[in-house]
């Protein structure tokens, strides 16, 4: 169902005309639902069947236009913004997680009820 309906709204108004976002404020990471959008693709029956055309890879153009490029121009984000996040705060923590190893693990962290 998910495919269809990206597929659909894609054909609708254009892969420049759809962005990528969550409820995460309420669920928790959603690097699950992230992950899960970029291995999304439409399976070829269902393109011969609704006339839609393939997702493609997940750094490819759609997803690409659809996870963040779409927003940049959206919201008149320079590529000089753009190219000083890779060395920003954020940036150097998440390269000093990779160089230690760590791997994500895509748990929801949050309380869990026990029965008793």
């Amino acid at each position: 169902m998910a495919a269809i309906v990206t597929g659909q709204l894609i054909r609708g108004l254009g892969a420049d005309h759809v962005c990528w976002g969550t409820d995460a404020i309420w669920t928790g990471s959603p690097q699950w639902q992230t992950e899960a959008l970029r291995c999304l693709e439409i399976p070829e029956i269902l393109q011969k069947k609704y006339g839609l055309q393939p997702l493609g890879l997940a750094d490819g153009p759609v997803k690409m236009a659809i996870f963040g490029e779409n927003n940049t121009r959206l919201y008149n984000f320079t590529a000089q913004q753009r190219s000083g996040l890779t060395d920003d705060g954020i940036a150097s923590y998440k390269n000093l997680y990779g160089k230690h190893g760590a791997e994500r693990t895509n748990l929801a962290y949050g309380y869990a009820l026990k029965d008793v």
